[in-house]
């Protein structure tokens, strides 16, 4: 952070964000698309460049103090109580909130709706990126629309490289999900996608929150704005078809390898926790995937490992599906819009 040459590059694209371009950079979750979230057609350069659809709304990232933050209160128009003491605890930090826009934020930062989505990122670099630029930051996951997000500088590349003007690179990414996604101003308030802040740990600090369950749109209908990033119906997918496999850990391995043995002529990819041992074919290409008992450390392997058999060239993912509780629930989100066919 401090050595002449991070200060030089942090300075760089501190400038091209300044004029309009579009730089990728590291926060704890995952590397984000950052555009001036003040300038409409600097905003509209990240959706071409994800080819994401208008209907998306994307996040606005600030630096500053949590208190009297001049990046916060040009956003926003009203904060309830409970939005105030979730950023005292959890800013800054992988929370996101939805908050009444002000005039300033461009419709197609929100896809015309009346929140925004804000955070303060806890990445050093992304933090000092925001605070140099001196302007909020609108930024999506920096790879293209519906596929796995970025957690390296070179999964940035695999699917940006050529279409954006710079990629602040700080090494694999600490939790490895997107933000969790609150809006406080429901009553319950309302987790749009879970993430590294869970939903026990915002009723602790603020009170009772439901969790967001989607709903597959009647055919034919016409596609609205969505009301939260991250809630679209298939998202974080690999180029690979995946199959989940929903078992007790003690009947992993059978199941595991019956779901491999269903496709004799597909190049099959398995996501394999550590300690575990499953005796399928002969040709699959098998991830570990961190330990059964640290879904921390599941959740920052997650999108590594569906790019990684990606990258083999399987045809298939076979995937266990882990305990859905505490960060479990965002693991588990992420699976089951990954795995959705559409």
């Amino acid at each position: 952070m401090n050595t002449p040459e991070s200060r030089a590059a942090i300075e760089s694209c501190a400038d091209i964000l300044r004029s309009g371009g579009l730089v990728a950079f590291p926060t704890e979750t995952v590397y984000g698309l950052g555009a001036n979230a003040l300038d409409s057609a600097a905003a509209a350069r990240i959706f071409a460049a994800k080819q994401r659809p208008s209907w998306d709304p994307v996040i606005v990232h600030i630096a500053g103090t949590v208190e009297a933050n001049p990046m916060f209160e040009a956003l926003v128009t009203d904060v309830p109580d409970r939005a105030h003491k979730l950023m005292r605890a959890f800013w800054p930090g992988p929370l996101t909130l939805l908050l009444p826009r002000s005039a300033a934020v461009p419709d197609a930062v929100t896809a015309g709706r009346p929140l925004v989505g804000i955070r303060m990122p806890a990445h050093p670099v992304a933090f000092e990126l925001i605070r140099i630029a001196g302007v909020p930051i609108a930024a999506p996951s920096a790879n293209t629309f519906s596929h796995t997000s970025p957690t390296t500088a070179a999964h940035v590349l695999e699917d940006l490289d050529g279409r954006i003007d710079a990629i602040l690179d700080a090494g694999p990414t600490l939790h490895g999900l997107e933000s969790t996604v609150l809006d406080p101003c429901q009553s319950p308030m309302l987790i749009y996608r879970p993430g590294a802040i869970t939903a026990e740990q915002i009723r602790a600090v603020s009170g009772e929150v439901e969790i967001f369950s989607d709903q597959a749109p009647i055919a034919g209908e016409v596609i609205e704005a969505l009301p939260s990033p991250g809630v679209g119906l298939r998202h974080y997918a690999p180029r690979a078809r995946l199959i989940l496999v929903d078992a007790p850990i003690r009947d992993l391995p059978q199941k595991l390898a019956h779901a491999v043995a269903l496709y004799p002529k597909e190049r099959v990819g398995i996501m394999i926790p550590e300690g575990l041992n499953v005796t399928a074919g002969s040709g699959e290409i098998v991830f570990r995937w961190g330990r059964w008992d640290a879904p921390e450390e599941m959740a920052r392997l997650l999108y590594a490992g569906l790019r990684t058999l990606d990258s083999e060239g399987c045809a298939v993912i076979v995937c266990p599906v882990p305990p859905g509780d505490g960060i479990g629930a965002a693991i588990l989100d992420r699976l089951r819009k990954a795995a959705r066919q559409i």
